[in-house]
């Protein structure tokens, strides 16, 4: 095959096709399908006469899942627009839309598919497609995914829970059971067309569940063709919808969300999903997992079972943060350092230096409640709870593990490996080169060499790299951004009148105005980067052509994720790590550039101001994407029930109360999953400085789990059934966020928190022969924690000089570690910071390394898998190798029956046949 004779996904401009339009019909060669990919697809001649949906009446029924003959099931939907019952449109553009739709119709019945077009009963322009597929077909497409179906009743006797003593406890919290009965288990194994007598099909039209047939009806709608030119087919509904062929393709609900069906045995999934789930009132409820899973498919269970089981581990690293925010807040009034700040005998007689060129001298009792706000986050239980959460995301990930191993189980996706997901139809698309499968032996086609994989992934690896210098770059402008201006504030707002200001004018600050701007100038050109790199993301993802949408998936994923990381972190970094730790001191600042003074820490320190940025991003986070995940949804579905309420009064049927709806996103789960995992990173990376972030994930959590049940069931269209063996790409992401997370939590401690300096003064400094004190105290930490230096070593040309002095005085103070004015190594380091620096480096040693060897332990001592669910593995394996086996053989014995039944035969007519010479 050449490198034109390749299957396309639509990639020739409007002017290429009209241009080719005159060539239709001049085809030499017909290129077809694999027939692993699409076993009874049967290519159409050009030419030659294509079918056409049956056309019917809507039949009155708004409940019916069916065709109007009350037998055949809908499977799918297709929404498209009557091109000639449109005011005004190219021509050309609707006929090749039609062409392509016709095409494509007829190309779906050709593989077995049934069509019944019904015109819609509130949009005369509108058509709907219903899609049927029959038993024969299933059967194919079934093998072809290899879904695994039940074989045989499960037999095996579950170990009994030792918490089933207080299972009483439980009930009132779990779905009711009367509505949502368990589901008879059974053993499975991989569809096979040639077997079906030994699955246990008890009746054909429940055989096969809604969502195993939509998810067969989309393989095929995926890859069916709507257009040939010359040796190039195009196919695939995505294209279809992108160009405005279809308006919409989706399979249906089964009923309305809040009204049973009148439907004869409709299931009423939907319905008692809202009820028992999604409504608000059930917000006290376990999830009904299975019956998630059943409705929506693996992918979407999957994603709400690890959002369970994330918010139910919360509740307890909310519980220890929360007893450690009420011993701060408990212990600020008995704190000796903070007392001392207030008192207006210590802290109120100690002028501090200013902390910018153009600010002026300050007392630091005037930081007072600063300072007890401070305690509450800077004391020794944050430390227990850094340790405690270190330990607690190890148990997180190790029990997730373990869960997801049982739900692995349950759900039939043990065995799910890359090879049994079908690829996706643009890899297939590019398919030219021939390699040998390395697994199966069997060669095969691949769009790429060995060296053209490796200069895609080296590509997509430096656009990555420079798409995150680039973040990085917009973030050391807005930080020199921050210094130029705040000298510039500091002038304008010292030499202007804010009379008009009266009530504000205390707070109308230069550190003020410098934050607020920056922080408008850091949101648009987060806003604007948001919307590039996603495109950035999804450009070189499609570039590098993944094999199969599971690793579509995980690559887009940890792209997205790694600029997403930088984005929101970024400045939490900034905070804990970088603003205030390289200033200089008063007589002489650190510039940046030569002529930008660097960012001091608030007087409170900066540990308070990373606490504040966190509550801020994380309460502000999570009301806003709450707010929008509501709104949003519901406001457009009301427009578009206004718009169409002249209608209103008309018998809606199902598929057009579907259409009425939102379509699903094209990520599918990918914001969900970022959203929490975000979150996660704030919970862990920087707890140390923040203990209610968990309190605060929990809150949000609890509205966030009841607010995408509501979304996904009444909200929006049914969303196509995946299979999904775990959280994909995101579960080494949360691995690597909790091992950063021990680093970071240490450094904060040591870094940005006072802790270690006061507890090198307690242990070392406020006794002899460095203190004058008798026992081990707190008393005159602040007094030794601040450095002295002389107003009159400040250069000429500061304009610091201009600034008033408070009288008396003619020295500073500030906030380090140095030798004072006269001093043989004035404003040196002292001793005092070779012992802080000593400290802080020796805590972050022996944390991590105990840290680690806990975590490390824990991994190793907790298996992934549970040892009953090992066990049951084993067992289902051994019984559905032995049924396979009976299978086989009886197989071969009706064959070999049939050979010797055949071979008796031709014996007895030819013994029959001498006999009748004989007798001649």
């Amino acid at each position: 095959m050449s490198e034109n004779d390749i299957l396309e996904m639509d990639s020739m401009s409007d002017t290429e096709e009209l241009q080719g339009d005159a060539e239709l019909g001049m085809v030499d060669e017909e290129v077809v399908y694999p027939e692993e990919f699409l076993p009874t697809y049967h290519s159409i001649r050009e030419g030659a006469k294509v079918a056409t949906a049956q056309q019917a009446e809507f039949n009155g029924k708004p409940d019916s899942l069916f065709f109007n003959d009350g037998v055949r099931r809908i499977d799918f939907i297709l929404v498209y627009e009557d091109e000639e019952k449109k005011e005004f449109e190219k021509r050309h553009t609707f006929q090749r839309r039609k062409r392509r739709r016709e095409y494509f119709e007829a190309s779906l019945m050709k593989m077995g598919m049934e069509l019944e077009a019904t015109p819609s009963v509130v949009d005369d322009k509108l058509t709907f497609v219903k899609i049927h597929m029959p038993w024969d077909v299933l059967c194919t497409y079934a093998e072809v995914l290899h879904i695994k179906l039940p074989i045989q009743v499960n037999d095996l006797s579950s170990r009994p829970s030792p918490w089933r003593y207080f299972s009483w406890i439980a009930k009132p919290f779990s779905p009711n059971e009367d509505l949502i009965r368990k589901e008879t288990e059974f053993f499975t194994a991989p569809f096979e067309k040639d077997r079906l007598d030994y699955f246990y099909v008890k009746d054909r039209d429940i055989f096969f569940t809604s969502s195993m047939r939509s998810r067969m009806a989309y393989y095929i709608l995926s890859r069916a063709p709507y257009e040939i030119r010359g040796t190039i087919k195009k196919f695939g509904i995505t294209k279809l919808l992108d160009g405005g062929v279809y308006k919409a393709a989706y399979p249906l609900h089964d009923c309305r969300f809040n009204v049973r069906s009148n439907e004869e045995g409709c299931p009423n999934e939907r319905y008692l999903l809202y009820e028992e789930w999604a409504h608000p009132k059930s917000f006290y409820k376990t999830q009904p997992l299975d019956l998630i899973r059943k409705y929506y498919g693996e992918k979407i269970g999957i994603y709400f079972a690890w959002l369970g089981f994330y918010t139910i581990m919360l509740a307890l690293a909310a519980a220890v943060g929360l007893g450690c925010f009420i011993y701060g807040y408990t212990t600020q009034e008995t704190s000796t350092w903070s007392k001392e700040v207030c008192d207006p005998d210590i802290g109120g007689k100690l002028v501090m230096c200013p902390q910018c060129d153009s600010c002026k001298y300050w007392t630091l009792n005037s930081t007072c409640d600063t300072s007890k706000k401070l305690c509450i986050f800077d004391n020794f239980g944050t430390l227990v709870f850094a340790v405690f959460m270190a330990v607690w995301v190890t148990l997180f990930l190790e029990f997730w593990k373990r869960y997801q191993a049982e739900l692995e189980y349950e759900w039939d996706t043990v065995e799910f490996l890359e090879q049994e997901e079908p690829p996706r139809p643009e890899y297939e698309a590019k398919c030219i080169y021939e390699r040998k499968n390395p697994v199966t032996g069997v060669k095969e086609k691949v769009p790429y060499t060995a060296c053209g994989r490796c200069v895609r992934v080296s590509i997509g690896m430096g656009t990555v790299l420079f798409w995150i210098m680039l973040i990085l770059a917009s973030i050391v402008a807005i930080t020199v951004y921050r210094l130029a201006v705040f000298i510039t504030f500091s002038s304008k707002l010292r030499n202007t009148d804010l009379k008009d200001l009266e009530p504000l004018k205390e707070y109308v600050t230069p550190q003020m105005a410098t934050s607020v701007t920056a922080s408008l100038i850091s949101f648009v050109v987060i806003m604007i980067l948001n919307v590039l790199y996603e495109r950035v993301a999804i450009w070189i993802t499609d570039f590098e052509l993944p094999r199969t949408k599971t690793d579509y998936e995980n690559s887009l994923t940890l792209k997205m994720f790694l600029f997403q990381f930088v984005n929101y972190y970024s400045s939490c970094f900034y905070i804990a790590f970088a603003k205030g730790k390289a200033v200089g001191y008063p007589g002489k600042p650190v510039y940046l550039l030569g002529k930008y003074r660097n960012e001091e820490c608030d007087p409170g320190g900066c540990l308070i101001e990373l606490t504040t940025q966190l509550a801020i991003i994380m309460g502000g986070k999570a009301i806003w994407n709450n707010i929008q995940e509501v709104l949003l949804p519901w406001v457009k579905n009301l427009i578009f029930r206004y718009c169409s309420s002249a209608a209103s009064e008309k018998v809606i049927p199902r598929w057009e109360q579907d259409y009425q709806l939102q379509p699903s996103s094209k990520l599918g789960l990918f914001y969900e999953y970022l959203e929490m995992v975000i979150q996660f990173g704030f919970v862990t990376l920087f707890v140390a400085s923040f203990p209610l972030a968990p309190v605060l994930a929990l809150i949000n959590n609890l509205a966030e789990i009841r607010v995408d049940a509501w979304k996904t069931t009444t909200q929006f269209r049914r969303i196509v059934p995946e299979k999904a063996q775990d959280i994909g790409a995101w579960q080494p992401i949360l691995q690597g966020i909790a091992i950063l997370a021990v680093a970071t939590n240490a450094m904060i401690i040591a870094f940005t928190s006072d802790m270690i300096p006061r507890l090198v003064y307690y242990w070392s400094f406020s006794v002899y022969p460095y203190g004058e004190h008798p026992t081990n105290t707190m008393e005159g930490y602040i007094n030794s924690s601040l450095s002295v230096f002389n107003i009159n070593d400040f250069h000429s040309n500061s304009l610091i000089t201009n600034t008033s002095v408070p009288p008396n005085f003619s020295t500073c103070r500030y906030r380090d570690f140095r030798f004072p004015p006269g001093h043989p190594r004035q404003y040196e380091h002292n001793a005092y910071y070779w012992h802080v620096i000593a400290a802080k480096m020796a805590f972050i040693i022996v944390v991590e390394h105990i840290v680690y060897f806990t975590k490390f332990i824990l991994s190793y001592v907790i298996p992934d898998v549970p040892y009953a669910v090992k066990e049951q593995i084993k067992r289902e394996k051994y019984l559905t190798q032995v049924i396979l086996h009976e299978t086989n053989l009886k197989l071969v014995t009706r064959r070999l029956k049939t050979v010797e039944d055949e071979i008796m035969s031709n014996i007895e007519a030819k013994v029959a046949k001498e006999e009748i010479e004989l007798d001649f």
